[in-house]
């Protein structure tokens, strides 16, 4: 079964259900501010991640609770791809310095025909917008301890018993989210472009 989701119905789906892929660049960026994965403390903010395509299979989508380095606790919505593809990622982290004001940490890569590659990532994250999202298969309401084709951050505590959807595979185009944490066990970055300039320039 395939299922195809807009912007309108993404939300009546799930609060986060596919990107996880397209964070986990956010690794290399949120390393700088602690937002390293559930089981570590997480930085005390947020930060945007965009990709004009992404293509993973092994999709698995549950909850979870993030606990800030000051104490906060963040309920999020845990997307995780066993392998994909992304093509044109940005992520955009706004950070205040001492004196300087705000600057704005910025990585880009999987632009000019050679998209990144990540294998067990895993995105925290609180909400996505997209222009249209395909679920091959896809499975809502099943157990978390009962996926089968997507799988729990091994770092994370969740109720085996609690609610969870998976699929075969995902296509989700133009994607806009907001993340707290990402992990990854292998990323690969081509075209990769990291850098800090002064003032806001958010990916989206």
């Amino acid at each position: 079964m395939s299922q195809r989701i807009g912007r309108t119905h993404w939300k009546r789906f799930a609060i986060g259900a596919v990107p996880t892929v397209i964070a986990t660049a956010a690794v290399a960026v949120s390393m700088a501010q602690g937002a390293l994965a559930a089981s570590f403390s997480i930085s005390g903010s947020d930060f945007k991640v965009s990709a004009g395509k992404l293509s993973g299979s092994g999709f698995g989508n549950y909850a979870t609770v993030d606990v800030a380095k000051n104490g906060k606790h963040v309920p999020v919505s845990v997307s995780s791809i066993k392998d994909a593809t992304i093509v044109d990622m940005c992520q955009s982290v706004p950070v205040d310095i001492p004196v300087l004001g705000t600057y704005t940490m910025s990585l880009k890569a999987g632009g000019e025909g050679t998209p990144v590659k990540a294998k067990d990532l895993y995105l925290d994250m609180t909400d996505l917008q997209a222009k249209k999202g395909t679920f091959n298969n896809v499975d809502i309401g099943v157990a978390t301890g009962a996926m089968t084709k997507g799988q729990v951050n091994p770092k994370d505590h969740v109720d085996p018993n609690g609610y969870a959807q998976q699929a075969d595979s995902v296509e989700i185009i133009d994607a806009h989210q907001t993340v707290w944490a990402s992990s990854a066990g292998t990323f690969e970055l081509s075209g990769l472009h990291m850098n800090i300039a002064a003032g806001r320039h958010d990916c989206f």
